[in-house]
């Protein structure tokens, strides 16, 4: 007998890389109940960290304005970095070509 060797590819395509996500992970909720496994909503993320940053801006140019306590103008330049932050994490995430 010999061995008919490996099933034959589909087309010999590669997969495409952004609907892999990240290498190594692991959702431990895909297949539950014929669901498709979970997907990260980058671009959601990347809208909501720039509405956070021009938020904060504008929080920061008005409690300057109002000559408000420090301890409020320290709160919001600490929300603006974090949303500065994000939105780089979030950038090269999406240029690493994953999907959302």
């Amino acid at each position: 007998m010999s061995n008919p060797g490996p099933p034959p590819d589909e087309g010999n395509q590669a997969p495409d890389r952004r609907s892999q996500g990240r290498p190594g992970y692991h959702d431990p909720t895909a297949g539950i109940g014929g669901e498709p496994p979970a997907r990260s909503a980058l671009t959601l993320r990347l809208l909501l960290a720039g509405f956070g940053l021009l938020l904060a801006a504008g929080g920061i140019l008005w409690a300057v304005t109002i000559d408000a306590p420090g301890w409020v103008v320290a709160a919001l330049i600490a929300l603006a970095v974090v949303a500065i932050i994000n939105l780089i994490v979030v950038a090269l995430r999406k240029r690493g070509g994953e999907p959302g």
